[in-house]
Protein backbone atom coordinates (compact mmCIF):
# COMPACT_ATOMS: atom_id res chain seq x y z
CA UNK A 1 0.00 0.00 0.00
CA UNK A 2 2.72 2.86 0.93
CA UNK A 3 4.51 1.82 -2.21
CA UNK A 4 1.29 2.36 -3.94
CA UNK A 5 0.91 5.51 -2.68
CA UNK A 6 4.78 6.88 -2.99
CA UNK A 7 4.03 5.61 -6.98
CA UNK A 8 1.27 7.27 -7.57
CA UNK A 9 3.01 10.95 -5.38
CA UNK A 10 5.46 10.63 -7.82
CA UNK A 11 3.45 9.54 -11.28
CA UNK A 12 1.84 12.77 -10.13
CA UNK A 13 4.82 15.42 -9.52
CA UNK A 14 6.03 14.15 -12.77
CA UNK A 15 3.10 14.68 -14.63
CA UNK A 16 2.52 18.43 -13.01
CA UNK A 17 6.19 18.91 -14.17
CA UNK A 18 5.72 18.09 -17.68
CA UNK A 19 2.66 19.74 -17.56
CA UNK A 20 4.76 22.87 -15.81
CA UNK A 21 7.10 22.95 -18.35
CA UNK A 22 5.09 23.15 -21.56
CA UNK A 23 2.90 25.78 -20.13
CA UNK A 24 6.41 27.59 -19.50
CA UNK A 25 7.45 26.91 -23.67
CA UNK A 26 4.26 27.83 -24.39
CA UNK A 27 4.18 31.44 -22.45
CA UNK A 28 8.02 32.05 -24.11
CA UNK A 29 6.55 32.49 -27.33
CA UNK A 30 4.21 35.54 -25.57
CA UNK A 31 7.71 37.34 -25.11
CA UNK A 32 8.62 38.12 -28.56
CA UNK A 33 10.96 40.50 -30.32
CA UNK A 34 10.50 40.43 -34.07
CA UNK A 35 13.91 41.55 -36.00
CA UNK A 36 13.45 43.25 -39.22
CA UNK A 37 15.94 41.62 -40.60
CA UNK A 38 15.09 37.82 -39.52
CA UNK A 39 11.75 35.66 -40.14
CA UNK A 40 12.95 34.56 -36.57
CA UNK A 41 11.99 36.46 -33.93
CA UNK A 42 13.90 36.60 -30.34
CA UNK A 43 11.85 34.29 -27.93
CA UNK A 44 12.23 32.36 -24.35
CA UNK A 45 10.68 29.21 -25.64
CA UNK A 46 14.31 27.96 -26.26
CA UNK A 47 15.52 29.18 -22.35
CA UNK A 48 12.49 27.18 -21.51
CA UNK A 49 12.82 23.92 -23.68
CA UNK A 50 16.52 23.47 -22.29
CA UNK A 51 15.31 24.18 -18.72
CA UNK A 52 13.00 21.29 -19.27
CA UNK A 53 16.03 19.23 -20.36
CA UNK A 54 18.51 20.34 -17.68
CA UNK A 55 15.58 19.95 -14.66
CA UNK A 56 13.35 17.16 -15.73
CA UNK A 57 15.81 14.82 -17.79
CA UNK A 58 16.07 13.53 -21.08
CA UNK A 59 12.39 11.86 -21.12
CA UNK A 60 10.16 14.23 -19.14
CA UNK A 61 11.94 17.61 -20.43
CA UNK A 62 11.46 15.78 -24.02
CA UNK A 63 8.06 14.66 -23.24
CA UNK A 64 7.55 18.74 -21.82
CA UNK A 65 8.26 19.81 -25.21
CA UNK A 66 6.24 17.28 -26.80
CA UNK A 67 3.57 18.13 -24.98
CA UNK A 68 3.43 22.17 -26.01
CA UNK A 69 4.44 21.03 -29.50
CA UNK A 70 1.14 18.82 -29.70
CA UNK A 71 -0.57 21.69 -28.14
CA UNK A 72 0.28 23.93 -30.59
CA UNK A 73 0.20 22.01 -33.47
CA UNK A 74 -3.60 21.02 -33.21
CA UNK A 75 -4.40 24.49 -33.03
CA UNK A 76 -4.01 26.34 -29.52
CA UNK A 77 -2.00 29.76 -29.89
CA UNK A 78 1.09 29.22 -28.48
CA UNK A 79 3.46 29.43 -31.32
CA UNK A 80 4.94 32.86 -32.37
CA UNK A 81 2.67 35.42 -32.94
CA UNK A 82 0.35 34.03 -30.33
CA UNK A 83 -0.83 31.57 -33.49
CA UNK A 84 -1.19 27.43 -34.08
CA UNK A 85 -1.62 24.97 -36.46
CA UNK A 86 0.62 22.53 -38.23
CA UNK A 87 1.15 24.83 -41.07
CA UNK A 88 3.58 26.72 -38.68
CA UNK A 89 6.24 23.82 -39.35
CA UNK A 90 5.88 25.13 -43.25
CA UNK A 91 7.35 28.49 -42.47
CA UNK A 92 10.69 29.78 -42.56
CA UNK A 93 11.21 29.48 -39.13
CA UNK A 94 9.31 26.28 -38.63
CA UNK A 95 12.24 24.22 -37.99
CA UNK A 96 13.12 25.44 -34.79
CA UNK A 97 9.83 23.84 -33.47
CA UNK A 98 11.42 20.22 -33.51
CA UNK A 99 14.72 22.23 -32.78
CA UNK A 100 13.21 22.84 -29.27
CA UNK A 101 12.52 19.24 -28.35
CA UNK A 102 15.64 18.64 -29.59
CA UNK A 103 17.25 20.82 -27.11
CA UNK A 104 15.22 19.73 -23.98
CA UNK A 105 16.38 16.04 -25.14
CA UNK A 106 20.05 16.78 -25.78
CA UNK A 107 20.32 19.03 -22.54
CA UNK A 108 18.50 16.17 -20.34
CA UNK A 109 20.66 13.33 -22.15
CA UNK A 110 24.05 15.19 -21.04
CA UNK A 111 22.77 15.68 -17.32
CA UNK A 112 20.47 12.94 -17.36
CA UNK A 113 17.48 12.48 -15.15
CA UNK A 114 17.41 14.28 -11.64
CA UNK A 115 18.19 11.52 -9.03
CA UNK A 116 17.08 12.42 -5.21
CA UNK A 117 20.47 13.56 -2.94
CA UNK A 118 22.58 13.76 -6.67
CA UNK A 119 24.27 16.64 -7.08
CA UNK A 120 25.13 17.41 -10.84
CA UNK A 121 28.46 18.61 -11.87
CA UNK A 122 28.60 22.82 -12.61
CA UNK A 123 30.85 21.41 -16.45
CA UNK A 124 27.87 18.90 -17.32
CA UNK A 125 25.21 21.84 -16.49
CA UNK A 126 26.99 24.11 -18.71
CA UNK A 127 28.21 21.77 -21.58
CA UNK A 128 24.20 20.56 -21.66
CA UNK A 129 22.87 24.20 -21.38
CA UNK A 130 25.65 25.14 -24.57
CA UNK A 131 24.54 22.03 -26.05
CA UNK A 132 20.92 22.20 -25.82
CA UNK A 133 20.90 25.73 -27.30
CA UNK A 134 23.29 25.20 -29.93
CA UNK A 135 20.48 22.18 -31.08
CA UNK A 136 18.16 23.75 -31.55
CA UNK A 137 19.47 26.06 -34.79
CA UNK A 138 20.13 23.01 -36.40
CA UNK A 139 16.68 22.12 -37.85
CA UNK A 140 16.15 26.05 -37.58
CA UNK A 141 18.70 27.42 -39.57
CA UNK A 142 18.68 24.19 -41.93
CA UNK A 143 14.53 24.80 -42.63
CA UNK A 144 15.62 28.90 -43.23
CA UNK A 145 18.19 28.25 -45.95
CA UNK A 146 15.61 25.18 -47.67
CA UNK A 147 12.82 27.65 -47.29
CA UNK A 148 14.31 30.82 -48.19
CA UNK A 149 16.73 29.27 -50.67
CA UNK A 150 18.92 31.43 -49.73
CA UNK A 151 23.02 30.26 -48.67
CA UNK A 152 24.57 28.61 -45.57
CA UNK A 153 25.74 32.18 -44.79
CA UNK A 154 22.46 33.97 -45.41
CA UNK A 155 20.94 31.17 -43.24
CA UNK A 156 22.93 31.62 -40.41
CA UNK A 157 23.36 35.64 -40.94
CA UNK A 158 19.92 35.51 -40.12
CA UNK A 159 19.01 32.44 -38.46
CA UNK A 160 22.27 32.40 -35.66
CA UNK A 161 24.10 34.70 -35.72
CA UNK A 162 21.60 37.51 -34.69
CA UNK A 163 20.61 34.97 -31.63
CA UNK A 164 24.18 34.55 -29.86
CA UNK A 165 24.53 37.37 -27.37
CA UNK A 166 20.89 36.30 -26.30
CA UNK A 167 21.45 32.79 -26.04
CA UNK A 168 24.66 33.35 -23.82
CA UNK A 169 22.37 35.48 -21.01
CA UNK A 170 19.66 33.06 -21.13
CA UNK A 171 22.51 30.19 -21.21
CA UNK A 172 23.68 31.74 -18.10
CA UNK A 173 20.37 32.00 -16.41
CA UNK A 174 19.75 28.31 -17.39
CA UNK A 175 23.13 27.51 -15.56
CA UNK A 176 22.03 29.50 -12.41
CA UNK A 177 18.41 27.94 -12.13
CA UNK A 178 19.68 24.58 -12.23
CA UNK A 179 22.34 24.71 -10.05
CA UNK A 180 19.88 25.81 -7.70
CA UNK A 181 16.67 23.70 -8.77
CA UNK A 182 18.01 20.20 -10.39
CA UNK A 183 18.56 18.58 -6.50
CA UNK A 184 14.69 20.18 -5.75
CA UNK A 185 13.79 18.39 -8.61
CA UNK A 186 15.63 15.10 -8.24
CA UNK A 187 14.21 14.85 -4.36
CA UNK A 188 10.50 15.50 -5.33
CA UNK A 189 10.99 12.69 -7.95
CA UNK A 190 12.12 10.02 -5.49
Amino acid sequence: MEQSITTRRRMTIQLSLVALFAALTAAGTFIAIPLPFSPVPVVLQNLFAVLSGLLLGPVLGAGAVGLYLIAGTVGLPIFAGASGGIAHFLKPSGGYLPGYFLAALCAGLIVGAPRSGQKTALWRIILATLSGFLVVYLPGVWRLKAVLDTSWAGALASGFLPFIIGDLIKGIVAVLITGRLRKVVGDNLG
